[in-house]
């Protein structure tokens, strides 16, 4: 490197310093798991402002989650101070900005609430009145999918995405209510301002100008909506780049469009592509056996991860016969790490489903090891805090009906169902707000409906008098948000009401409001400061409810899909069976975003990689036979260890006659049956063999191995070219041909 390089560009490798110091056209970082790319993008924010002597305000920098964005900003400001005045938020949380900014211009008021999932199932409700529950969030998962897509409810592409007959019609009412509380969804977030770039040619010169770079991370996570809000976001002079992994896309049920990445460089011409291949992470082999496993996807970019870190040892597959011989192996992994010096935290469990963590929940406690479960129910989507926050959301826009038919009769204050309808029917009639026609109506009430009302307003009215400037000063000068929200919690009586459903829960409960009080005490007790923090909640509705995570050392059970961005020194992963991971159903890009699912589950690891298959599986109460995953039978198979060609003494009260095995039921063979069995099993299949599977076609047998609990491992070469390996005693598929 150059010896007039500033001194935080020195400590790059090749490929990410000539990432950093692009500039000119559109640039592609193609960053492999472990390669440091937050690191290139924060840095390269930092020179462009330091060194290229770009205003920082002039750079837009967009990513997924808030702690992302959050991080991005602070690596950057520890570089160049100057940072902290360019853009850098989600791109949900730029939406919301620039929609508050241009509110007018798109017909909304711009203190609108952000619906969230169930706030927009609420309102299909409306709509659908009759219809369940489940019905409804059904609903509204299709229009949140149509507008990360950038369909609008008249557009022909709708009928593709669903064959449901009523959706066009739910969609545009849906969208009419939605207009009227003068609220916006999550999709709205994205599909407005793009929309907004193309109609209104002030706003999008304006916008062009204010932004000359645009940086998008994550950008293999992007949807069709956010590709076309960077479409036009970019004129022709502005520098875009964005980094991602094509290897890594795995959240299409999200609405993630992988040919974002894929197809960049014919989106914006003249892309340079620059790929970041030094692994800081994960041990060559378990690179080799990730890449083996992506590498039978036909719709990627291609890159080889080369790791920095010396040695490494060969991922092992244990082949069991159910999901308690899975517990017990994971537990003898765990145990055995312990008794080495090493820490639960160093392991982590993953599964494709949440429903496999319950063999896990049930044991572990019994063997003594402490567990977290990462998913389960989120702080801000708990109802206590549901029921907060729609208070906060209503003082902050009366038109609000969700968070209206939310708050009014809960408690209970006599206001029945049909009672509130009328009155949302009477509001929508006089072009009133909610709040309004709550005032009038008061005359028109009478008993406990009328008393009821008063109830309510009374607590409105305390709270919007907090919010007013003036009166009581904090420590930095001004009221705190929290006084509002514990107005809020003791005058409407929730705290009394969720006590008093169950004590011991109730408790939880109060704790909860609680946690919400001490949030929002960083905020002042203004509407731009109600507006900011209900803003900061709803983008970032990942946050667990508050807890020492360092404190307590523990085992972590996660999905494969929630571990992104994770890693772990041990990892185990658990149910690589066919029907499971992958299901038999999924083909295509389907099958194509499983096999990156795999992917990313195994650059979880940074030393060791342990996976699991079952002959036996309990799902939805039933036992089912199955077969290991097609996935094993594609990986090379001298990049792993079978379970049973290494020492097994770690693992010797797992084999069948131990005292675990007896304790399970078990009733092994005799060893002299086992030997003979092994012998058996390895002169049923030889080198040479012409067999026949039914996927596959006729092929010949080029290799065996023998196992002491799984059997013999088959190794077939196929007329078509193709190699696979096939356990016998988990397939029927593969049959010998006779001569």
């Amino acid at each position: 490197m150059s010896a007039n390089l500033p001194a935080y560009l020195e400590s790059l490798n090749p490929e990410q310093l000539q990432a950093v110091l692009h500039t000119g056209g559109p640039l592609l970082i193609l960053a492999g798991a472990g390669t440091g790319k937050t690191r290139v993008i924060t840095t390269k924010i930092a020179y462009l402002v330091k060194e290229i002597g770009m205003s920082p305000e002039s750079i837009l920098a967009v990513t997924f989650t808030n702690k992302a964005a959050r991080e991005m900003r602070e690596r950057a400001m520890q570089i160049e101070p100057a940072c902290e005045r360019s853009t850098i938020r989600t791109f949900h949380s730029f939406g919301a900005w620039f929609l508050r900014r241009n509110a007018a211009a798109v017909g909304i008021d711009s203190n609108f609430v952000i619906y969230d999932d169930d706030d927009s199932a609420q309102l299909v409700r409306t709509i659908l009145p009759q219809a369940s529950k489940q019905e409804c969030e059904h609903y509204a998962t299709l229009i949140s999918r149509a507008k990360d897509y950038n369909i609008e409810p008249d557009s022909p592409s709708l009928d593709r995405l669903s064959q449901e007959s009523n959706l066009r019609r739910i969609y545009t009412m849906y969208e009419e209510r939605l207009r009227a509380t003068g609220n916006v969804d999550f999709g709205d977030l994205i599909r407005l301002p793009a929309r907004l770039l193309e109609s209104d040619q002030v706003i999008a010169r304006r916008t062009h100008q204010r932004f000359r770079v645009i940086l998008v991370d994550e950008y293999q996570d992007s949807n069709v909506a956010q590709f076309i809000l960077l479409q036009r976001l970019a004129s022709q002079e502005t520098y875009v780049c964005v980094v991602g992994d094509d290897d890594q896309s795995i959240y299409r049920f999200r609405g993630a469009e992988v040919r974002n990445i894929l197809s960049f460089a014919n989106s914006f011409p003249g892309t340079t592509v620059i790929r970041l291949e030094r692994n800081y992470r994960s041990s060559q082999t378990i690179l080799d056996i990730a890449g083996n496993v992506v590498s039978h996807n036909k719709n990627r970019l291609g890159k080889t991860l080369h790791a920095t870190k010396p040695g490494g040892i060969k991922p092992e597959l244990a082949l069991l016969d159910d999901q308690d011989q899975e517990v017990e192996f994971c537990s003898h992994i765990v145990k055995n790490h312990v008794r080495a010096g090493g820490r639960l935290s160093d392991i982590t469990i993953l599964y494709r489903t949440n429903a496999q963590s319950l063999a896990f929940e049930k044991e572990f406690p019994r063997k003594k090891i402490n567990y977290k479960i990462v998913g389960a129910l989120r702080f801000y989507e708990r109802e206590e805090v549901k029921d907060v926050l729609a208070y906060l959301s209503f003082l902050l826009n009366p038109r609000d009906e969700i968070a209206f038919r939310r708050i009014v009769n809960k408690p209970t204050r006599g206001l029945g169902e049909s009672s509130v309808d009328m009155l949302l029917e009477d509001a929508q009639q006089r072009g009133t707000t909610i709040l309004e026609a709550c005032l009038a109506c008061q005359t028109s009430l009478k008993g406990k409906a009328k008393a009821g009302m008063e109830e309510f307003l009374a607590v409105i009215k305390e709270a919007s008098e907090l919010l007013k400037p003036g009166g009581e000063k904090t420590d930095k000068g001004e009221k705190s948000l929290s006084v509002v929200l514990e107005t809020i919690i003791e005058e409407s009586k929730l705290a009394e009401y969720h006590k008093n459903k169950d004590e011991i829960a109730g408790t939880q409960k109060l704790s909860n409001m609680e946690e919400l009080v001490n949030a929002a005490s960083l905020y002042p007790a203004v509407q731009e400061g109600l507006a900011e923090f209900l803003e900061t909640i709803d983008l970032d509705r990942s946050l667990q409810a508050v807890e020492d995570e360092d404190a307590t050392d523990a085992v972590t059970l996660i999905t494969m899909h929630n571990t992104k961005g994770l890693e772990f020194p041990i990892v185990i992963i658990t149910g690589l069976e066919q029907g499971l991971f992958p299901r038999d159903d999924e083909s295509g890009d389907e099958l194509e975003e499983q096999r990156r699912l795999f992917y990313v589950a195994l650059t979880r690891a940074k030393d060791r990689i342990y996976m699991t298959a079952c002959h036996w599986r309990r799902i939805h109460g039933r036992l089912f036979e199955t077969q290991p995953s097609r996935f094993l039978t594609e990986i090379d198979p001298s990049l792993y260890r079978l379970w049973g060609e290494m020492p097994q003494t770690e693992y010797r009260s797992l084999r069948p006659g131990s005292e675990a095995a007896q304790a399970r039921g078990a009733s092994p063979p005799t060893a002299q049956g086992r030997n003979t069995a092994q012998v058996l099993g390895i002169r049923e299949w030889k080198v040479g063999m012409k067999v026949y599977h039914d996927e596959y076609g006729q092929g010949v047998v080029i290799k065996t191995t023998d196992n002491e609990n799984s059997g013999p491992l088959v190794i077939v070469q196929f007329e078509t070219g193709k190699v696979g390996q096939f356990f016998p005693k988990y397939t029927k598929k593969l049959e010998k041909i006779q001569d």
